[in-house]
C-alpha cells in the first residue's frame, strides 16, 4: 500500500490544523479559506485527502513525507527537574475533569446538569453552549481549559456569578466578558484559559437580565 493512500489519525489533523494556522500568519491564506481548508481536513481520512489542503502552499512539508525524529544513541539518563523560582499570586493547575469534545458539530450543557471542578473544551468548527444557570455546582470555583479552532464557545453565568478570561490566548479570534471578573465574590467563579484560534469565546448572562436589572 502507498502512504498516500494510509489513514490519518487526530494527530497528523492537528498537525496540519497548526500549518494552516501558520499560513494564515504569513499572508498565504485568508481566514475563509483557512476555514474550508480545516474543514477538509477534519473530513480527511486518508493522507492523500489531507495533503489536498497544503499541496499549494509553498515551503510545507507534506504529510506522506513526514516523519518523526529518531531517538536518541545515547541511553536515557533521569535528571532531577530544575527548580522552579517562585513567583507571587501563582494559580494552582486545575485538576483533571471532564473532557467536551466537538469536530463540527453543536455541544451544549443546559438545564440541571453536573458541573466537575475542571472542564476540558476540544473543539474544531463548532458551536459550544455551556449554561451554568441551572447547573448543580460540586465548587465554587470552576477550570475551563479551551483547545479550539475557528468555534463560537458561549458560557452563560448567573447574574451574581464572576467570570475570569483573562488566561485565554486568541489568534485571530476574540474572548468577550459581559459580567463581572473575579475575585469570586457570589457562587460561582469560572477561570477560562487555554487558545482559541480564529474562533471566539464570550462570558455573559441569560438574554433579558440587562431588562430584569432596569425594571426590577
Amino acid at each position: 500500500m502507498e502512504a498516500r493512500d494510509l489513514r490519518v489519525s487526530d494527530a497528523e489533523r492537528e498537525h496540519v490544523g497548526e500549518l494552516l494556522q501558520r499560513a494564515v500568519g504569513q499572508g498565504m491564506l485568508s481566514l475563509g479559506e483557512f476555514t474550508e481548508r480545516m474543514d477538509t481536513a477534519l473530513a480527511a481520512k486518508t493522507r492523500a485527502e489531507l495533503n489536498v489542503v497544503l499541496v499549494d502552499l509553498p515551503g510545507i512539508q507534506l504529510i506522506s513525507d513526514f516523519t518523526p525524529p529518531p531517538y536518541p544513541d545515547q541511553p536515557y539518563v533521569s535528571r532531577p527537574a530544575p527548580p522552579v523560582p517562585p513567583v507571587a499570586h501563582r494559580s494552582p493547575a486545575p485538576p483533571p475533569g471532564e473532557v467536551i469534545r466537538g469536530r463540527m458539530s453543536s455541544v451544549s450543557r443546559t438545564g440541571l446538569w453536573n458541573v466537575p471542578p475542571a472542564l476540558e473544551v476540544n473543539t474544531r468548527l463548532s458551536t459550544v453552549t455551556l449554561d451554568f444557570t441551572r447547573a448543580v455546582m460540586t465548587t465554587q470555583v470552576v477550570h475551563v481549559t479551551i483547545d479550539d479552532y475557528a468555534s463560537t464557545i458561549s458560557l452563560i453565568v448567573p447574574e451574581e456569578a464572576t467570570v475570569d478570561l483573562n488566561g485565554v490566548e486568541t489568534v485571530g479570534g476574540s474572548a468577550t466578558n459581559k459580567v463581572r471578573t473575579g475575585p469570586p465574590i457570589g457562587p460561582l467563579h469560572v477561570v477560562v484559559r487555554g487558545k482559541v484560534r480564529f474562533g471566539n469565546v464570550t462570558a455573559k448572562h441569560p438574554f433579558g437580565t440587562s431588562i430584569r436589572r432596569m425594571f426590577g
